[in-house]
């Protein structure tokens, strides 16, 4: 427990302090009017307050990745909190708030429009075919998870029981995705928030009540997982693509142009996409302490359960044993409404992605309902491999987790490349640095992963030291070719 409350603080002090240092870098300016004002059309451009804007982000971003990624992290013992703390603070935070500043400045484009810029034109269109794979995986995967724990709330887990919930939530996706954001979005997602931060916290309690016998940094930071199911999975880089969302996801940089798009005024900016991704943080370390006790500390015996159990099976039990039947619900509700408001959200970004290559306004509904419903069919598509293959959902999750670091990777390389062009000194390493470790991460995780190459897990530490090498002679190499135009221009 000691080590949970050193990573608590931390990650507190991470922004207070961290946030404020990366808000200087980006220097937002109060009087420049943002797209919420200069291009309100009452659908996707429309001023929100920014409690509520806050709140949409967190649940956005959240989905199930810091709930069910930190359960399976967690497997990997305390090195899961170190990960979620330094990934959180200084790469997934400062991804998140960068991106969206980016497209705050450039009138809420989306991000293949800044890979683009910053990138060139092939990398943009990777990018876009690459951004619509991610937001249809999301999709699919937060279809899946909630059908799962609503059809266990209902008191029947069977397998028809489930595909009714997976039809209901897939309506309203549709319904969610075609209505301007204000309609649905912005009147009962600040709710749905609420609660999962109810949830997390009341958690967070009853581990302080309980202060369990959990596994601690020194008690080494080896895998602790072998009978738990992540037996010969190496913590490098296995582990910081299992926890993806809790530390650093390029899923969110598919997101923040949403609310983007709703923001009044700048400076709002550092609390609504920094603070939010350490919100997320918070969410996700309480989970991985939670986790760590079901694991290794007998509390899934303690559960009724046993700890093969899968990560939404460790929300339902752990919820209803430690918070009581109403408390129970409540926590599960919030578990249940981060996926399904990230998927609807996923794809209306999506939508808005394909609207802005096509340059197809997005006012009149025929217009959206022109690329709603192929996107939806795709969707569709993917949500029944998801479910007829029995082991859909372990191999959809982890090509999500792939797919998901490897697009943080393209958004952070095209943040470095403003921040060297616009920006003086060694700035550009607060998001150069990191991408360079999650370029390691992605193209290890591809190379020795069952899902990918499967070459053998013990050359993964070779090979993302390789890797890290390159990507830092290439940002080496960009920041002296930088500063070669720059004395050519003088």
């Amino acid at each position: 427990m000691i080590s949970l409350i050193i990573s608590l603080i931390a990650l507190i002090l991470g922004y207070l302090l961290y946030s404020k240092f990366v808000e200087r870098v980006f220097g937002p300016e109060s009087d420049r009017p943002t797209p919420a004002v200069a291009k309100a059309d009452g659908v996707d451009y429309v001023v929100l307050p920014t409690w509520k804007v806050f709140m949409i982000q967190f649940l956005n971003i959240a989905g199930t990745g810091p709930i069910f990624g930190a359960i399976m992290g967690a497997k990997f013992g305390p090195a899961s909190y170190l990960w979620i703390v330094f990934g959180c603070i200084f790469a997934g935070a400062v991804h998140d708030y960068m991106t969206g500043m980016l497209s705050l400045r450039k009138g809420g484009v989306g991000l293949p429009e800044i890979i683009g810029d910053y990138l060139g034109q092939g990398a943009k269109k990777v990018v876009l075919v690459f951004t619509m794979l991610l937001l249809t995986l999301v999709a699919a995967v937060f279809v899946y998870s909630p059908a799962i724990i609503l059809g266990d709330i209902a008191g029947d887990g069977s397998s028809t029981s489930m595909m009714i919930w997976v039809g209901v939530i897939f309506v309203y996706y549709f319904i969610a995705t075609m209505l301007p954001i204000d309609k649905i979005i912005g009147k009962i997602y600040p709710l749905f928030a609420f609660a999962l931060i109810f949830m997390a916290l009341a958690l967070m309690i009853g581990l302080f009540v309980k202060w369990p016998s959990i596994p601690e940094f020194w008690d080494g930071l080896a895998n602790r997982g072998p009978s738990v199911g992540v037996k010969g999975q190496p913590i490098f880089p296995c582990l910081f693509i299992t926890i993806a969302c809790g530390a650093i996801s390029g899923f969110h940089a598919t997101q923040s142009p949403l609310m983007a798009r709703c923001l009044k005024n700048e400076k709002l900016g550092r609390p609504v996409f920094y603070g939010s991704m350490i919100t997320e943080g918070l969410v996700a370390l309480v989970w991985a302490a939670v986790s760590s006790y079901f694991f290794f500390d007998g509390g899934a015996a303690e559960c009724g359960s046993d700890i093969t159990a899968a990560a939404p099976t460790v929300v339902t039990t752990v919820s209803k044993s430690w918070l009581g039947v109403l408390g129970g619900v409540l926590a599960i509700l919030g578990v249940v409404a981060a996926p399904i408001t990230s998927g609807d959200t996923a794809l209306r970004s999506t939508r808005l992605i394909i609207a802005d290559f096509l340059k197809f306004d997005q006012k009149p509904v025929r217009n959206r309902l022109l690329i709603s419903v192929p996107l939806f069919i795709v969707t569709a598509l993917l949500l029944w491999f998801n479910i007829s293959d029995s082991n859909g959902f372990n191999t959809i999750w982890r090509y999500f987790g792939w797919a998901n670091q490897t697009l943080a990777v393209f958004s952070l390389w095209a943040v470095t490349v403003y921040l060297l062009s616009n920006k003086k000194g060694l700035q550009y390493l607060i998001s150069g640095i990191p991408a360079a470790f999650m370029t390691a991460v992605s193209v290890t995780f591809i190379l020795v992963d069952k899902v990918g190459f499967g070459v053998k897990a013990g050359a993964a530490p070779g090979i993302g030291l390789v890797t890290f090498a390159i990507a830092c002679v290439v940002l080496s190499y960009m920041k002296t070719r930088h500063d070669s135009k720059q004395k050519d221009n003088k």
